[in-house]
């Protein structure tokens, strides 16, 4: 099978490596990691006929949509009406994610649980709605804004800022609507489930380190590391994800007249008493949730993906881990608000045990150089027994790379590592 993905991130490099154990994999337009494992094709993603045409002129079985933004822009819709498979919502169902306010009321209609929140679209509004507001608060531009559109102020001074700064074009269109939510005390999980409409496969949940400095202080990134299993997710509390968050959201979309095709993400709260509250979803896999996911998976991706997009009798397996995996995100001096990029990045030829590499924002220059390209440059990823051996594993990849003004979180799965020193 000919599989094309599309991307050229950190999620896309793990997607080509768990799907090219069973099918010959390309990437549109990938990155010096994918091109080691198929064919790059030097396609953007958001030029859907262009994408189009190369799924035609390469004889592709499968496409798999990586990204949330040629998602939201209909790329699935394009490939089925030319007669092609893909993996990923339809644009409608794609909502879910590009618009927040969609995402609220989807789950208000549900009757799937989350935190009270308001929508505006005009600032003076939202700055008189934040000035007897409780704080904490969090402020969310509603549309994409590639993971740093959440912010969570501790003061109300503070949300007026981020207000004024998102309605002044921080984030361009995403920020036009913007919604004041209530602050959810908790653990943070991820969630993804790949589902054909109706039947529904969770995969090993995950957690994420979003924020930029260790101890999660400093401002949101889009991830700087993830891993899984985590413990706190047990049977009992993913069953109640299924039926309380997932199972409803699927039954609404369907009767909505948007069926939900692809992985659904599901950001969880899991609150101090036990309850859970879904903080947002995504249409896609997470990043750098796959990093941590996919290698801990023994399924066969590829048959899934093809039965769910396809329209094939689809049979959802059981999906336990097999070991623990830890990821450890290297990003350029600078990132999130203004990242430094460009220098040269020095990788040992053999990686440490019981490690792989993702590439996230790198680039080949044409003298062989290997540079920096992005935010987010490479993903460290550790596997092992256990998080705690997975984790050290990680930080051994992650000290054995190097590039000017790297930085990098030393405490991904600290959660984890200190309820296995408390069992």
């Amino acid at each position: 099978m000919n599989i094309l993905v599309v991307g050229g991130g950190g999620r896309e490099h793990a997607l080509c490596w768990a799907l090219s154990r069973t099918a010959t994999v390309l990437c549109a337009p990938g990155n010096p990691g994918t091109a080691a494992l198929g064919t790059n094709l030097p396609v953007n993603p958001l030029d859907l006929d262009a994408v189009v045409s190369t799924v035609a002129d390469h004889d592709i079985d499968l496409t798999v949509v990586g990204p949330e933004a040629p998602l939201a822009a209909g790329l699935v819709d394009r490939l089925q009406e030319a007669g092609r498979t893909s993996f990923g919502p339809s644009a409608r169902a794609a909502r879910l994610e590009a618009s927040k306010a969609y995402a609220k009321d989807v789950m208000l209609a549900a009757g799937v649980p989350t935190g009270s929140s308001a929508v505006f679209t005009d600032q003076a509004a939202a700055l008189d709605h934040i000035g007897i507001h409780e704080e904490p608060l969090v402020i969310k531009a509603s549309g994409l804004a590639a993971g740093k559109g959440a912010v969570v102020c501790d003061t109300r001074s503070q949300a007026t800022d981020v207000v004024r700064e998102m309605f002044g074009g921080k984030f361009g269109e995403a920020g036009k609507q913007v919604l004041v939510e209530e602050f959810l005390e908790g653990e943070e999980l991820s969630v993804l489930a790949m589902t054909d409409g109706e039947h529904i496969m969770l995969l090993p949940a995950s957690q994420d380190h979003k924020r930029l400095g260790e101890g999660d202080k400093g401002p949101n990134t889009g991830g700087m590391g993830a891993y899984s299993p985590v413990s706190l997710a047990d049977s009992s509390l993913l069953s109640r994800v299924t039926s309380e968050v997932i199972a409803p959201v699927l039954r609404h979309m369907a009767d909505a007249g948007a069926p939900y095709r692809g992985v659904l993400y599901a950001g969880i709260m899991v609150e101090p008493g036990g309850g859970i509250k879904v903080l947002e979803f995504n249409c896609r896999f997470g990043d750098p949730e796959a990093q941590v996911v996919l290698p801990i998976l023994e399924i066969d991706l590829a048959e899934h993906m093809w039965s769910i997009a396809s329209g094939d009798s689809w049979k959802p397996e059981h999906c336990s881990a097999t070991g623990a995996a830890v990821t450890t995100v290297l990003a350029s001096p600078g990132y999130p608000e203004s990242p430094t990029t460009g220098a040269e990045i020095n990788i040992p030829e053999l990686l440490p045990p019981d490690t792989l590499l993702f590439h996230a924002g790198t680039r080949m220059e044409y003298d062989g150089v290997l540079r920096t390209s992005g935010g987010r440059v490479l993903c460290a990823t550790g596997l092992g027994s256990d998080v705690r051996a997975a984790s050290e594993s990680s930080r051994n990849l992650a000290a054995a790379i190097h590039f000017e003004g790297a930085v990098y979180r030393r405490d991904i799965a600290w959660r984890e590592k200190a309820r296995a020193g408390a069992a």
